[in-house]
């Protein structure tokens, strides 16, 4: 999967000048967080999410009157609470690398662009929901997660086992431990027996770890102290 592929085409951007108050109420109106800042020629220049907003908003403990406040506000530029060292992306990345950029700088979101253009933009949550899709799988099949050696042929091994038996994987992720050498898989089988597929695979030396239907429902579980 590419950034093209799960990234928001044509996000709203912000100029420099964009005052504060007009920035908060977009975030607002269109219930988003973050914001590209472009120039008059719509350029890359920045960028300005909902949390250096609030930080430049005055704290409810302030001193200042409710006069003094708006207009402090009405003064208040992007251009002097955006970063204006953006980190970027480009359409045609592979998602995972991507992700990899967002987890070493820490950040929540990466415009992307092509020249100095902003062309989209992706979230952390926009990786989430491809995660999701990619683990996903059809009712009724199986979702399986085995330990396997770290060597060569062994997921060719696998896959010839369930197709064997007449399966088929709809999805497969591998994980490869750093200091281990097993490597762990998850895949989604549809049209196979869940105990035929557990001893089939254990016939091949593959280590099971866990097995369940697909169609089984997880649901949150509220935790409050009030």
């Amino acid at each position: 999967m590419l950034v093209r592929e799960t990234m928001t085409p044509d996000p709203i951007v912000v100029h420099p000048d964009t005052s504060f108050g007009d920035a908060m109420e977009l975030l607002r109106a269109k219930r988003i967080r973050r914001l590209p800042v472009v120039d008059d020629k719509g350029a890359l220049v920045g960028i300005v999410v909902e949390k250096d907003l609030l930080k430049a908003a005055p704290s409810p403990a302030t001193t200042l009157s409710v006069y003094e406040i708006p207009y402090l506000l009405s003064k208040l530029k992007i251009k002097d609470i955006m970063t204006k060292r953006v980190i970027t992306v480009e359409e045609d990345w592979p998602l995972e690398e991507a992700a990899r950029v967002m987890v070493e700088h820490k950040i929540g979101c990466l415009p992307v662009v092509r020249g100095n253009k902003v062309i989209g933009i992706i979230t952390e949550t926009d990786i989430f929901r491809a995660m999701t899709l990619a683990l996903g799988g059809e009712p009724q099949s199986l979702r399986v997660m085995v330990q396997v050696p770290d060597q060569k042929g062994e997921l060719a091994k696998l896959s010839n086992q369930v197709a064997q038996l007449g399966g088929d994987i709809r999805s497969l992720v591998t994980l490869v431990g750093k200091e281990s050498k097993q490597g762990e898989i998850t895949m989604k089988v549809l049209g196979v027996k869940r105990d035929e597929l557990v001893s089939a695979l254990e016939k091949i030396g593959v280590r099971v770890i866990d097995v369940r239907e697909v169609g089984a429902k997880y649901e949150p579980r509220l935790i409050s102290s009030h």
